[in-house]
């Protein structure tokens, strides 16, 4: 089964922007809550840091991790036209086992037509095997050894 690279683009920006929803709504409803009580969202009724505090910290962070993948995404090479040689950010690479996405460490996502696809940034471990890598090359990861059969 291909995979299309367009389609693999667009799903994680999907993902992101589902990512970006989910903690702004969180944080939204945590300040409208703030607001409806008169309370500080730094302090609780005892002055105190708390648990509201703590989860708003939280999905800030949350969020802020989100619109970088975002902007790491939309400054990708999508055209897809233009086909690298060689293993870099951007590129979707196709092993004996798997397909990789070089792009924003969001796991493994299943496309509409079932097919997975594993989204991966230039710092998780498998990419310090691929970078670089030209089709047909071999590369060892978790003890296995696999064979680069395309690159896109």
């Amino acid at each position: 089964m291909s995979v299309n690279k367009e389609k693999v683009f667009y799903k994680c920006l999907d993902e992101v922007n589902r990512q970006i929803e989910k903690h702004q709504a969180k944080l939204d409803e945590i300040s409208g809550y703030n607001e409806e009580n008169n309370m500080h969202p730094d302090f609780d009724e005892y002055g105190n840091k708390g648990e509201m505090f703590n989860t708003y910290e939280q999905h800030t962070s949350y969020l802020d991790n989100a619109q970088k993948m975002k902007e790491t995404l939309v400054n990708l090479d999508t055209d897809l036209t233009h086909r690298s040689t060689t293993i870099g950010p951007g590129s979707l690479v196709e092993t004996e086992e798997h397909y990789y996405y070089i792009s924003v460490p969001l796991g493994e996502l299943e496309l509409d037509d079932g097919s997975r696809v594993y989204a991966i940034s230039t710092e998780a471990p498998i990419y310090q095997e691929l970078e670089n890598l030209r089709e047909g090359d071999h590369f060892t990861f978790d003890g296995k050894e696999h064979r680069i059969v395309g690159i896109f």
